[in-house]
């Protein structure tokens, strides 16, 4: 079997860990002719990871993904799934069809996630290139982009799951640092004008949403929060992805692996307040 990743909750976004591709007849569910056409013929597994969308991976003549969420849920992702393509940064959306339910069908990027051994067995190397990765993606011509505001959405989420009281208190009281939501929620107030619409972002720039082939970088997946955004939420979520995966394995933490990424990212471009917000802004999520 391959492995892929189980889920456990930080806040209210999903982080991936160890889990199976199981192998299955065939997806469970309708599928439009076009999209069936397609997985004729090939093996069929499921690689679900969340509770909110099935995910198959379609071992055919051509490897391609499956993704099948509620209606309306993937047009975002699959927007920046296609941009990101024409950038040559992640796969090929085949087919979006949005109607009682949505389908995505995506080609599938080369190699495994950084969550795989051959990448966590050298996290010193892994933090340089996740770094050096970030900085060039961040460096991108995005002009174009379609969707050229996700901070005020970032930070508008946040402040309504924090006067909704609907935001995960099972961390408290040391969520990403923060005592409380009233604490958290105060540095949002005071910091969130520092944030700016500045680069083109991930959104959710960890370990399992980038692609290596045998250490060569080959693309991003999940970019359902992708869009022009502020810097530091990437920068925020790649320094915490670290220490974070190589708890799950058991590894020896080790803070020089998060300054590696700074340092390979480039200490010129951070400002530890945005990092802090960021980090409220999370606990609300």
């Amino acid at each position: 079997m391959i492995q892929r990743l189980l889920l456990t909750f930080i806040g209210r976004r999903i982080i991936k860990t160890a889990m199976k591709r199981t192998l299955i007849d065939r997806i469970p569910m309708w599928l439009p002719d076009k999209i069936g056409q397609l997985c004729e013929g090939a093996k069929i597994y499921d690689s679900s990871c969340s509770p909110e969308a099935r995910v198959y991976f379609i071992d055919g003549r051509e490897q391609m993904f499956l993704k099948v969420a509620k209606s309306g849920s993937l047009k975002k992702e699959a927007l920046m799934t296609e941009y990101f393509s024409k950038k040559g940064l992640g796969a090929r959306v085949l087919s979006y069809i949005s109607g009682d339910s949505d389908i995505m069908l995506t080609t599938a990027v080369r190699g495994e996630d950084c969550t795989y051994a051959k990448y966590l067995d050298d996290p010193r190397r892994l933090a340089g290139l996740m770094g050096e990765q970030l900085r060039a993606l961040h460096g991108i011509d995005a002009k174009d982009c379609p969707i050229p505001d996700v901070t005020s959405d970032y930070i508008a989420r946040a402040e309504e799951n924090y006067f909704a009281d609907s935001y995960n208190k099972e961390h408290f009281p040391d969520s990403f640092g923060y005592r409380s939501g009233e604490e958290a929620y105060q540095v949002l107030t005071e910091g969130k004008d520092m944030l700016k619409n500045e680069v083109l972002i991930h959104g959710d720039y960890c370990l399992p949403n980038i692609m290596l082939d045998d250490w060569r970088f080959s693309g991003f997946i999940d970019l359902g929060d992708a869009g022009i955004g502020d810097r530091h939420v990437d920068l925020f979520w790649g320094r915490w992805t670290i220490g974070f995966n190589l708890r799950m394995i058991g590894a020896r933490y080790d803070k020089a692996y998060e300054d590696r990424f700074f340092d390979a990212y480039g200490r010129d471009k951070i400002d530890e307040n945005k990092l802090k917000t960021i980090a409220a802004i999370s606990v609300l999520w």
